[in-house]
Formats: structure tokens, sequence, C-alpha cells
């Protein structure tokens, strides 16, 4: 068998397999995740797989870098990677992703020991900090210009008149002469 046959295989086994179980998701044909710990808890991470287009014979790519895991440190991200990538290289050649998945979840307790119970978003706290001079702040309040506020139907008005750049047409301001002499009637002649 081909690896394009072993993957296929593979996937039809870890449907069947996975099939209700909401921990576990497919995204893409050859990419899956696997989510370990309970929901909001700080030790819980999101261990995804991604195969490779000559998967099995090489090792899949494994990602701890999802939007999930912000809150896992860097040091077991790293355990866990290390673990499964030598765990792998004893598996080249066959299906190995329900493997992977389940030595995280008998390793579990062991690769989470160095993830913290809380921690602290250093960033979080940085970003509300603010350094202002007093003087500084004042001009800056001082200085904003108010904005005109107009009613739709005057920006109507205003759009109607002038073109899209903001300027009227020329001649906008023109008396039709024709209109006007027939509005004044004829000039009248005066006797003297």
């Amino acid at each position: 068998m081909d690896d394009a046959e072993l993957q296929e295989e593979e996937r039809e086994v870890l449907l069947s397999i996975y099939e209700g179980d909401s921990a576990f998701k497919q995204l893409t044909p050859t990419t899956f995740q696997y989510k370990y710990g309970e929901d909001n808890d700080m030790k819980s991470f999101l261990l995804e797989i991604s195969w490779g287009t000559t998967y099995p014979s090489e090792r899949p790519t494994i990602n701890m870098n999802t939007f999930y895991n912000k809150h896992i440190v860097q040091e077991v991200k790293d355990k866990v990677l290390q673990h499964l990538e030598a765990e792998a290289d004893q598996w080249l050649g066959s299906a190995m992703t329900y493997t992977l998945f389940q030595y995280v979840q008998e390793h579990y307790t062991e690769l989470i020991s160095a993830q913290p119970d809380s921690i602290v978003d250093l960033n979080l706290q940085t970003n509300q900090l603010k350094i202002t001079d007093e003087n500084q702040q004042l001009e800056e309040i001082t200085k904003k210009p108010k904005k005109e506020h107009l009613t739709k139907a005057q920006k109507r008005r205003q759009w109607n008149k002038a073109d899209g750049k903001g300027e009227r047409p020329r001649g906008w301001d023109w008396v039709d002469i024709v209109k006007h002499l027939s509005q004044t009637g004829p000039k009248q002649e005066q006797e003297s």
C-alpha cells in the first residue's frame, strides 16, 4: 500500500474510533485535533497533528501553537513536542495518530506537571499602565475640533448641490436669460 492509501484507511479508522467524542476534531482530511483536560482549566490544551504527503513514512507535524493553548507555558509545549516526536519515531511506516493521541492521554499528568495552576498575564497588566503628563493631557483635550453635526436631509442637500468632490458644477449660479425676460415682460417706453 502506498502512503495515500494508508492515510485514507487511517482517516476512516480515526473517524470511527472518535465518533461522538467532543474532544476530537477533524479540521481537514489531513489535520486532526484532540483536546485534553476540562474546559476553562489552566492545564487543558489542544494537540494538533497534520499529515504530510509522505505520512506515515515520515513523522506528522505536531502543533501546540494554537490559540486555545495561549495559556500553556512554553516549557510544557516543548516537553509535549519532545515526547511525541520520540514516540512518532518508533512508529514510522505505520498509522500513528491514534497512538500519539493515546500516548498523551496516558502521560497527561506527567506532561502537564510544569504548568502552573494560574498564570498572571504580564502583557495585560502592562497594557493597563499609562504614563502621561497632565499638561499634555489638557492640551490634547483642548485641541480637538468639534465636528459639525448635520441631519440626514442637510447632508443630502449638500451632496445634491455639489458633485462627488464637493465642488459645485460650472454655471450653478447663472440666470436663464429667456426665462428672466419672460417673467419681467416687455420694456415699456416712456413718453416725454
